[in-house]
């Protein structure tokens, strides 16, 4: 056999992007459907969305009693207040269900036990210490977008919120084919001459951190007939298969005058060193890689060539966690009693870092899902004020954080379909969405704490949305309004609507559920009571507050409210009826100099697509006629 002369090496980046456009038709990923139970790190196919609420019933967030909280109004250190056993109070341990009438929890250590019953000195407000049904995970909520590494916290959340059974990208194959007649097995005595063969193990091993399932072939000796067979034994047994040793310039290196009597070589010598001798090929529509035999360019052929195609066949994206510096965006308090770990979203926004705090409660796992990282605060301080630099430990790479477009304000269903198409682009961009109503967006956009904000304030004025607020709250700056949809607010309530609720006007007689302080939603429910002549106080329950349109919807499912405002989408995710309030305009506030961020074009063009309108005719509740019109809108100088 005459020697393999390659006079010309590819480098190493151009060989592999050759290589996977050549084998781009052979190395889709495939789906299935696998049990929770058995999902740690594998990447899901597609978006999962919780089937159940969690918690699934109202519940005691602490040790102690179940009080009606009217009962306790009048409480204090001067004036104590005896409630009566089965009567005013009884007796919870955390996670016990809270049912009517009772309404609140008071911590055991904050009650005086008694013959006649218990004591207090304090008032307890209505909800105090009790979880409510779908605090952590809303029926219907999207969970994961696809392409997720599935880690600990995400198999507890998926099984809290009713999953048992995810799509996930198939785990591929990999035959593993150690080759050299000088090569043996491990044994105590290994004679002069003989070569202990370690790097299938090393590829093993890699294979299984990479998401594939290595098959391991036994050492084949020199010989090109031997190798031939056990190559194509390997291929119709894998997905992809590697072939260590043989792939050099020697007289007994066969392997890629095999390939190419079988297959296709691309590419044989790459600019590496070491490693240079690297066999690039396909046979019989799979990739085969052949990997010289010295253990650190073996090694570096792995790195370089098999782990991308690995990622390539499972939907892999890898990450490392580190800690950076990062602007907060809200006030952070805490107790000198502990160091805590604050989870929060982080994301780069005019050359700086910036995190915005998540849920911080016990029981909120969801908020290690969304997670970008922790805050930590030490013990013995207080917190952190906003505006402060803080370290983050991250979950993910600073090139995912490069990547990341930071949305701030406004909830909208619509906001999970963006994000889950985005983390299909091959562009890598993902989407980072914090929920605070849109004014506190339009306020983190003036403070350089987002790139974008969705909102829909109404002027009450003239009955345009969104422009009086861009012009009073940035004087002098370039911005634009990308006009997206019209949505259809409402009121939800339960299915057939029991209780005759036509509209606004009706509100005075049911169980409320409202949305926070600064969001549209609540700016549009406060001009319609107006017009009907109702005060805010006339409304039962006006000052309940739920944080997002799914969250109003839970509410009413669960029974804890008649009805709450909200858009259509998420009564039809809920299977609620809907009384149509009005239509209105949601739109997407940015400064005009971040129309050229690719971040930004890739979110746009999205909006714009057909996948995007499709989704949402799924929703339900929305209109596409001036979608993607970007209006600058004029602030003064």
């Amino acid at each position: 056999m005459q020697r393999n002369l390659y006079l010309t090496t590819t480098p190493v980046e151009e060989a592999r992007a050759a290589y996977l456009e050549a084998l781009r038709g052979d190395i889709r990923p495939q789906a299935e459907m696998i049990r929770v139970t058995d999902a740690l790190g594998r990447i899901t196919a597609e978006a999962v969305y919780a089937k159940f609420s969690s918690p699934l019933y109202n519940s005691a967030a602490m040790d102690g009693i179940a009080v009606i909280s009217s009962r306790t109004d009048w409480a204090s250190e001067s004036s104590p207040v005896l409630l009566k056993p089965d009567e005013d109070y009884m007796i919870v341990d955390t996670g016990d269900p809270i049912r009517k009438p009772y309404d609140a929890v008071i911590m055991a250590e904050d009650i005086q036990e008694t013959p006649d019953g218990v004591i207090i000195r304090s008032s307890a407000p209505a909800w105090q210490h009790v979880r409510p049904i779908g605090e952590d995970i809303i029926s219907g909520e999207m969970i994961l977008t696809r392409n997720h590494r599935i880690r600990p916290i995400d198999i507890g959340v998926l099984l809290s919120g009713g999953v048992t059974e995810i799509p996930a990208y198939r785990q591929p194959r990999v035959g593993i084919i150690p080759t050299g007649t000088e090569i043996v097995e491990p044994y105590d005595n290994p004679r002069e001459g003989e070569i202990i063969e370690s790097n299938s193990r090393m590829f093993e091993a890699m294979v299984r951190e990479n998401g594939g399932i290595p098959m391991r072939y036994d050492i084949v000796r020199d010989d090109p007939d031997a190798i031939r067979e056990s190559v194509q034994k390997a291929l119709d047994e894998n997905d992809l298969v590697i072939v260590n040793a043989g792939s050099s310039a020697g007289t007994e290196d066969y392997t890629v005058h095999i390939l190419r009597e079988i297959g296709e070589v691309f590419i044989h010598g790459v600019a590496m060193k070491p490693g240079k001798p690297v066999i690039l090929a396909r046979a019989c529509g799979k990739p085969v890689v052949g990997i010289p035999g010295y253990p650190v360019s073996a090694y570096l052929a792995m790195e370089n060539f098999v782990c991308p195609l690995l990622g390539a066949l499972t939907g892999q994206k890898e990450a490392e966690g580190t800690t950076i510096q990062a602007v907060l965006t809200r006030r952070l308090v805490s107790s000198l009693r502990h160091r805590e770990y604050v989870r929060v979203k982080v994301g780069k926004v005019g050359g700086r870092y910036v995190c915005a705090p998540l849920a911080r409660g016990a029981g909120a796992a969801m908020s290690m899902v969304r997670a970008d990282g922790f805050c930590i605060i030490p013990q013995e301080t207080e917190g952190y004020e906003a505006g402060e630099t803080v370290s983050v430990r991250l979950f993910r790479t600073m090139e995912e954080l490069d990547r990341t477009l930071v949305c701030i304000g406004s909830h909208d269903l619509l906001l999970d379909i963006i994000s889950d198409l985005m983390s299909g682009e091959p562009e890598g961009v993902r989407l980072s969405s914090t929920h605070i109503g849109s004014l506190g967006g339009l306020m983190a956009l003036k403070r350089g704490e987002a790139h974008i904000a969705p909102s829909h304030l109404m002027d009450e004025k003239t009955g345009i949305y969104n422009e009086s607020y861009i012009r009073t709250l940035f004087p002098g700056e370039e911005m634009v309004l990308v006009k997206t949809v019209g949505r259809v607010q409402g009121l939800i309530v339960a299915p057939g609507n029991p209780l005759g609720i036509r509209g606004v006007e009706d509100l005075t007689r049911v169980r409320f559920v409202n949305r926070q302080r600064g969001a549209g939603t609540r700016v549009l429910l406060d001009y319609k009571l107006s017009r009907a002549g109702i005060q805010a106080a006339d409304v039962s329950g006006y000052d309940k507050e739920a944080a997002t349109h799914m969250a109003v919807a839970a509410q009413v499912a669960s029974g804890e409210a008649d009805c709450g405002m909200g858009v259509y989408s998420a009564a039809h995710a809920m299977g609620l009826d809907f009384i149509p309030v009005g239509e209105e305009e949601y739109d997407f506030v940015m400064r005009k100099d971040s129309l050229d961020m690719p971040e930004v074009q890739c979110f746009l063009r999205l909006l714009g697509s057909e996948a995007f309108r499709s989704k949402l005719e799924e929703l339900g509740g929305y209109t596409l006629e001036q979608p993607l019109k970007i209006r600058e809108i004029p602030t003064g100088r």
